[in-house]
């Protein structure tokens, strides 16, 4: 990574691993809070030159912590500074949209030191759109800058009629204060003496001021307690296998820091750096994957989905009645109507996903309450499926983009040339994706199971009717004989598109497959052509589209794998589960901070090395819950308080010996259990089950 992000609620840090904000770099470096750059420019030199990077460390998502020292300074032949005298430490944390970040200074020197410490500031105010370069349009204007001894303000005036402003304070007197953004200090040390500046940089919007900045110190400690009442409520796990111990560690801190509350509860972003904002199916998919370890997450996720719930027919936008969002933004662009992210609705799976969730959620909850807020939605969202999402009345839901700025392909794989036939022609659409075909066959199922619990028989029995027969056409129009395999999509003439992808693996986690078609779909997924060593490729080593480079037809996407992953494990395709895992777990340590990317090449794992993305977003919420997928189907843990009942298919990993889960949250109580490796048997024992759930189906496999 070759960046540094921190995040907390809705605002992020962008910089190089200088911790500098500077204009020649990859990404889009800058401060940004809804989707504007409150900070485009953060340089930190000492008698303006710009000092040696020691140590960067990027680990921790909320805090960042960098070393530094000067370089060798003489003017004349007379000393100014001798080299690697002054260590200077940069520390910064997000709390309650603040930004604070102390420079700290020390001489090592044998003797007192004076130099001039330089910060230089400024802002575009640029929309995030802009700043990646895929979008121009009608702006504002900067208004000017306000100096001040111990403050700089810079203001501008948006097309939105949004009055922004970035006020950067300090608390120590400067040396001098430029309108154009550079602060001097002039520091005097003696010999080990330190002397810190503490900046508070704060975006502001229709404000001239904010007046409830706490200080630092309290700052920091309020954010620590939240990290800390985090882990208070979470699933823990504990294993022998330190890789997965890692990885899990490494996930739920990532999931922690990608959390947002815009007003319904905490949900995940999709990632960093450029997808801090509600994402439907990314928000969802981890919300899923989080299920185990924290419910509320797919409580907060839905609540903020539905309150975006499609309510008209706008092509601009794509958005349909009862349709679930794709994304949202909060920029000029979007404000003054020049992109379509108000929210964009161009997703054919996030309405699904969103039925899916919420099925789990009461699965694992028995939180019937929180389905009857959800009733209207459940509704509109089956409405919109049945009458907007088949388009032809085919029982398949199929997308086409309407929307003159929208996304042409609108599952998961949403690349314009990632539905491809096996001849290389692109598929045209209307396109009906294999895996959404599942998920709605799933949320009408789950759908069913709720409303045969409250007694409402027949919904019960028509959403049954329909699962059964969107099943059977499924079965009729998605299998391919000869490959036997499902084709990832039906295309505009109902053409089977045949490349072999890894999209039928999420149908796995429906139950959709009938007779031995999912050994099938198991065994190909895990086959040499599309499983690399490292995890199950996006498509098929020697299909016409395959390029172990792209991103979406050849690469691995961890998320997508733990989909799969949820369909072995509930179906009991142990071997082929394991073999999974045990490859994202030796890809991860190819990665910085044992943390698994968006995405990664598909080369063969005897290079020797997991081969990197190279604009792959990292932390990525679906990426960081996969490791929690992980530890669910190790369990093969499915609980169903409809029926009061949790059922269990243990495994270890062969580099396993023990995995012990305390205070897994499933109706009203918490389940805690061990596994551990006897001979060639795994004994699960039951530490706690204050359910009152029976547990079910549990059989010993190594």
């Amino acid at each position: 990574m070759n960046y540094r992000v921190i995040k907390e609620n809705n605002l992020f840090l962008l910089t190089d691993e200088q911790g500098d904000i500077v204009t020649d770099h990859s990404y889009g470096l800058g401060l940004y809070k809804n989707d504007t750059r409150y900070l485009s420019k953060l340089n930190v030199k000492i008698n303006n030159e710009k000092p040696i990077l020691l140590h960067s460390d990027g680990s921790e998502n909320y805090m960042s912590t960098i070393l530094s020292t000067n370089p060798h300074q003489e003017e004349n032949g007379n000393l100014i500074l001798w080299r690697e005298s002054v260590e200077i430490e940069r520390k910064r944390f997000i709390y309650d949209d603040v930004l604070y970040e102390t420079i700290k200074t020390k001489n090592y020197f044998p003797k007192p030191v004076s130099f001039e410490l330089n910060v230089e500031v400024d802002v575009d105010f640029n929309d995030m759109f802009i700043v990646r370069g895929f979008q121009t349009g009608n702006t504002g204007k900067r208004t000017g800058q306000k100096a001040e001894d111990q403050s700089l303000t810079f203001q501008y005036e948006g097309a939105d009629d949004i009055n922004r402003a970035t006020k950067i304070q300090w608390g120590a007197k400067a040396k001098y204060v430029k309108e154009n953004g550079e602060i001097t200090f002039q520091v005097e040390l003696q010999h080990e003496e330190e002397q810190s500046i503490t900046f508070m940089i704060v975006p502001l919007e229709n404000v001239e001021t904010r007046d409830d900045i706490l200080p630092v110190e309290e700052a920091l400690q309020k954010l620590k307690a939240s990290y800390k009442e985090w882990s208070v409520q979470l699933t823990k796990v504990e294993t022998d296998y330190q890789p997965l111990q890692r990885l899990v560690d490494r996930g739920l801190s990532d999931l922690r820091v990608l959390l947002t509350d815009t007003g319904y509860g905490k949900f995940p972003v999709a990632g960093l750096p450029w997808f801090g904002v509600p994402f439907g199916r990314d928000s969802l998919i981890a919300a899923l994957q989080m299920i185990a370890f924290q419910p509320e997450v797919a409580k907060g996720t839905l609540f903020t989905m539905a309150s975006e719930q499609g309510t008209k027919v706008d092509p601009w936008r794509d958005e349909q009645p009862g349709k679930i969002m794709h994304e949202i933004r909060y920029g000029e662009l979007a404000n003054t109507d020049q992109i379509p992210f108000t929210p964009y609705y161009g997703t054919i799976d996030a309405t699904p996903l969103f039925l899916v969730l919420l099925t789990e959620y009461v699965k694992w909850t028995g939180d019937l309450d929180t389905f009857h807020q959800f009733e209207d939605n459940v509704k509109r969202a089956l409405e919109w499926i049945d009458q907007y999402g088949d388009r032809d009345g085919d029982l398949f839901v199929e997308y086409h983009q309407e929307s003159s700025k929208g996304i042409a392909n609108q599952g998961w794989k949403d690349s314009g040339d990632s539905i491809v036939h096996r001849n290389g022609d692109y598929a045209d659409t209307p396109i009906a994706l294999v895996e959404v075909q599942g998920y709605v066959y799933q949320a009408k199922r789950g759908l069913a199971a709720v409303y045969e619990a409250l007694e409402n028989n027949e919904t019960a029995s028509r959403l049954k009717a329909e699962a059964k027969n969107l099943q059977e056409r499924f079965e009729q129009e998605f299998w391919m004989n000869d490959l036997e395999f499902y084709a990832i999509a039906l295309d505009q003439n109902k053409e089977k598109v045949g490349t072999i992808t890894s999209n039928p693996g999420h149908v796995l986690y429906s139950e959709m497959m009938s007779g031995n078609r999912a050994e099938k779909v198991s065994q190909t997924l895990t086959n040499a052509s599309m499983f690399s060593g490292y995890g199950i490729r996006t498509m098929g080593k020697g299909e016409a589209g395959y390029n172990p480079m792209s991103y979406h037809d050849g690469s691995i996407w961890p998320h997508d794998n733990s989909m799969t992953l949820l369909g072995l494990s509930k179906l009991g395709f142990t071997e082929e589960a394991k073999k999974v895992m045990s490859g994202l777990i030796d890809a991860s340590r190819h990665f910085e901070y044992d943390r698994l990317p968006e995405l990664f090449c598909g080369y063969e794992s005897t290079i020797g090395k997991a081969v990197k993305y190279p604009v792959a977003c990292s932390p990525q919420a679906w990426a960081a819950g996969t490791p929690l997928v992980f530890i669910q189907s190790l369990l093969g843990l499915f609980p169903n308080s409809l029926t009061k009942e949790i059922h269990l298919n243990p495994i270890l990993l062969d580099e396993m010996n023990r995995l012990t889960v305390h205070d897994i949250t499933i109706g009203d109580g918490v389940l805690s259990l061990s596994l551990a490796r006897k001979g060639d048997k795994v004994e699960t024992t039951i530490i706690e089950n204050s359910t009152g759930y029976d547990i079910v189906r549990e059989k010993q496999t190594v």
